[in-house]
């Protein structure tokens, strides 16, 4: 960690570094899934089954919104690429309303202020 940040900005720092890295998780989980489907992997081997259940209460909320479009064996589940888009959405608002929360300083405020403008 850079020993340019202060005590105040450590739990914000620490609260985005979770933040990303769940959603990294959750989206190298999506990735894998979409691409199984796309090549046709077979649901019963080992690592497909492994990845189908984990990703599936991710998915779940999305399975109806679009329609699957399969062409021999492949399936493209645009379902899956719509949940992805959903929770980077959710990671970037919560990033969001952590640096919103972040107490600022008068001057720092106004040095913002005046690049922005």
């Amino acid at each position: 960690m850079d020993s340019h940040i202060s005590p105040r900005t450590k739990p914000l720092y620490r609260g985005t570094q979770i933040v990303w890295y769940i959603l990294g998780a959750i989206e190298t989980l999506l990735a894998f899934r979409f691409v199984l489907k796309l090549l046709g992997a077979n649901p019963a081997a080992g690592f497909s089954d492994f990845i189908y259940t984990l990703s599936y209460p991710l998915v779940s909320p999305f399975l109806n919104v679009f329609k699957v479009a399969k062409v021999q064996g492949s399936v493209i589940e645009w379902t899956t690429v719509l949940a992805g888009l959903v929770y980077w959405f959710v990671a970037w608002a919560l990033i969001q309303l952590f640096v919103m929360s972040k107490s600022v300083s008068t001057p720092e405020a106004a040095d913002k202020l005046d690049a922005e403008g």
